[in-house]
């Protein structure tokens, strides 16, 4: 008779039959005892993401349970249960009992907090948008940097052209559903490790946020996972040290107690990546570079870029040419500095200064080059380099932290001048 008593009672829980009786040889048994008075508790711990809940079950004259989390999970079992909840959200929570005098039913709303909530999760994932951002190490000054046990810098990369290519191309990627990737750069992507570029990894990883103080913490759940670098930090832990749109910032302790501190850009399209050289990020000012020779040459043509001038000396640019400073802004506004004069082509030689700003429009280069950009009207003329461009459009052929190689003339124009840029 237990057993068929146990049987009718899993029933109960999956379907709405009555608990009424059971035959056995030919006798009628029936089920006798109080209906279930059922009950629980529920704690959300918020020291981490995703959320884990605690249910307790309060529930008198019970002996079968069922648990519905109100986001598509079920459990059974009559003793505490716990549940991850992957998203924030007001959850329908249920729990089903069956006991001796039959099945009845407790539903509690369980609000579980967003780590949305949180700047640098926020920025991390990108909760506002598409709920999963990108990353790449940057190419600025100081992208990778090791710090003592007491904070003080053992060792920097001093700018972009420092770290390898196969670095550069790395994407580290979060989503809000607390999953990690990382892709070493397409079919042909590798991996750097121990001062050289091998073989991709894929230290694909879920990962748990903690929100502590600040911007919070990334902790890494997947053996060999890593964030920028493969150095192990202790506890695969990564403190949020920045988050923003536009950069993040974060921070490993070694085993050895020193500190790594990695500074990222989100994944930028190939022309974005050259508007991010060509304005540091920010704003950035660029100078004609003297140093070397062939600063500026002239040609009718992309195919004929030296036919008129094949450029001078190093060293020979005219002084009031030479200290002319061009800084352009990520809010696409150029400003022309002449310093004290400008000098100008055709004879002109060194004259009042022009200096003036105006803005700038950033595209896909119309020919050869990265990318291009394109000077709004201005009085007088802008200035880059030379006083007589033939157009307002300027492309960039190559261009790194350090150098730009800019060339003035749209690719259907009959004059065109390319000319050597070193940042100031």
């Amino acid at each position: 008779m237990k057993n068929i008593i146990r049987a009718a009672a899993f029933a109960l829980l999956s379907a709405p039959l009555l608990l009424a009786s059971c035959k056995k040889a030919g006798e009628d048994a029936k089920l006798e005892g109080p209906i279930p008075t059922v009950g629980f508790t529920y704690t959300i711990n918020t020291s981490q993401y995703p959320v884990v809940v605690t249910f307790k079950n309060t529930t008198q004259n019970g002996f079968l349970a069922q648990w519905d989390f109100g986001d598509g999970s079920t459990t059974s079992g009559t003793g505490d249960v716990t549940h991850t909840y992957q998203r924030g959200g007001t959850y329908k929570v249920q729990l089903t009992a069956a006991g001796a005098g039959g099945s009845a039913v407790s539903t509690q709303n369980v609000a579980v907090p967003s780590p949305c909530t949180n700047a640098g999760f926020s920025a991390l994932t990108a909760c506002s948008g598409s709920g999963a951002t990108s990353w790449t190490i940057s190419n600025q000054p100081d992208a990778i940097v090791r710090l003592a046990a007491n904070g003080t810098t053992v060792l920097s990369s001093t700018n972009g052209s420092t770290l390898n290519a196969c670095q550069l191309d790395d994407e580290f990627s979060f989503a809000s559903n607390y999953v990690y990737s990382y892709d070493a750069g397409g079919a042909n992507g590798q991996t750097y490790s121990n001062g050289t570029c091998g073989t991709a990894r894929t230290p694909n990883s879920s990962f748990i946020y903690k929100p502590n103080a600040g911007l919070g913490q990334i902790v890494l759940l997947t053996n060999k996972s890593f964030i920028g670098v493969t150095d192990s930090v202790v506890n695969k832990t990564y403190d949020i040290v920045e988050a923003s749109t536009a950069k993040l910032r974060l921070r490993g302790t070694n085993p050895d107690g020193t500190f790594t501190v990695i500074t990222y850009m989100p994944q930028l399209s190939a022309v974005d990546k050259v508007k991010q050289l060509l304005t540091g990020g920010s704003s950035r000012t660029w100078k004609l570079d003297n140093s070397v020779a062939a600063t500026i040459v002239v040609g009718p043509s992309d195919a004929d870029p030296t036919g008129y001038y094949a450029g001078g000396a190093a060293g020979s640019l005219p002084a009031c040419q030479a200290d002319d400073e061009f800084t352009f802004t990520s809010g696409n506004v150029f400003q022309y500095n002449a310093m004290a004069e400008t000098f100008v082509a055709g004879g002109g030689g060194c004259q009042a200064p022009r200096t003036n700003n105006t803005n700038f429009t950033f595209s896909a280069a119309t020919g050869a080059g990265k990318a291009q950009f394109e000077l709004a009207p201005a009085t007088p003329m802008p200035v880059i380099g030379v006083t007589d461009a033939p157009d307002r459009t300027y492309r960039i052929l190559e261009i790194d932290n350090q150098h730009m190689l800019l060339r003035a003339g749209s690719s259907t124009a009959s004059l065109v001048f390319t000319m050597k840029f070193v940042v100031k």
